[in-house]
């Protein structure tokens, strides 16, 4: 059984509230049970708010971390073009069409190896890694130490 109340409201919101009420399946009772309902679930939109926080942190962090990679990879383009621009002696004008198709030609060949990296998953930097990573394979392992030892006193 639901209790009856009057309540004064002012006329901008008597209109709204008639307004709303004016839709299929909607009453004056019904609009405002919904929204004192909505009104004292507070407690749910502080949870929601902290969650929606706690997003907005994890989200920075990782555009921090994005924003750190891309820094780092300029910066490394900009290095590897300095050096390569200091090292590189400068083409004889006679030998200056041939450089040229020579440089398209490699530079074609570099963007096909980016995008078999890109499109494979594999990685050059993570190759490197891993080639100069060691693992437990790589070191031997005696499960006997003294025994070698002895051995190697009664061969000599």
């Amino acid at each position: 059984m639901k209790t009856r109340i009057q309540a004064a409201i002012s006329p901008e919101n008597l209109a709204r509230l008639q307004a709303m009420a004016a839709r299929p399946s909607l009453s004056e009772s019904k609009v405002v049970d919904m929204a004192l309902a909505a009104f004292f679930a507070g407690d749910t939109d502080d949870q929601r708010d902290a969650a929606i926080a706690r997003r907005l942190d994890r989200m920075t962090r990782q555009f921090g971390r994005l924003e750190r990679n891309d820094l780092i990879l300029t910066e490394t383009l900009s290095t590897f073009v300095r050096y390569f621009l200091t090292v590189t002696p400068p083409v004889p004008v006679s030998q200056l069409d041939a450089a040229r198709a020579k440089g398209d030609l490699r530079f074609d060949l570099f963007v096909r190896q980016v995008a078999e990296a890109l499109q494979s998953g594999d990685r050059i930097l993570h190759n490197a890694i891993e080639d100069f990573t060691a693992e437990c394979g790589d070191f031997a392992s005696d499960p006997e130490p003294g025994r070698q030892d002895a051995q190697r006193d009664s061969d000599a």
